[in-house]
């Protein structure tokens, strides 16, 4: 088995996403939808645009799933300070309710997650894991990037 870090990294998330929508089944939610609607948890009323970028969905994935996610009245789309270019969405009742099954689940598989480990080891790993995060995403944003092949002990170059 491989234990290196990107396939530890792939196959949580693999994990985590079908353990999640298993947990979701009879909620009607599809792929890429409780990661919205997590977002809006704490950003409602952003931009497509600020969802996109806050969820590393793709422009025009975030549509697809914003326009069944209307048709399904989890959430609605609004126009601001009469800006016709620019919608900003908004949980509805519906989604607020989703919402809540959605963090309950998050939080059930995250303590089956860390099942074993103290507070402090878990403060410890979230503190180093996001600054792995930081340092991921900030390559990310960098164009051009290449990664390579030179050896395990090459880093990302710009």
């Amino acid at each position: 088995m491989d234990l290196s870090f990107h396939y530890l990294v792939m196959a949580e998330h693999s994990i985590l996403q079908k353990k999640l929508l298993s947990c979701l089944k009879n909620t009607g939610l599809t792929i890429g939808q409780p990661k919205i609607l997590d977002y809006l948890k704490d950003h409602n009323g952003a931009s497509q645009k600020e969802i996109a970028r806050g969820c590393h969905i793709e422009p025009g994935t975030l549509t697809s799933l914003l326009n069944r996610m209307e048709e399904t009245e989890l959430v609605e789309r609004r126009m601001q300070d009469g800006n016709r270019r620019s919608y900003y969405i908004f949980l509805k009742e519906k989604g607020v309710q989703k919402l809540e099954t959605v963090t309950a689940s998050f939080a059930q598989l995250e303590e089956k997650a860390f099942r074993g480990l103290s507070q402090k080891e878990r403060e410890t790993f979230m503190e180093l894991f996001l600054r792995i995060y930081k340092n991921t995403e900030a390559q990310a944003l960098l164009p051009e990037e290449t990664i390579t092949q030179k050896g395990d002990d090459e880093k990302w170059k710009n």
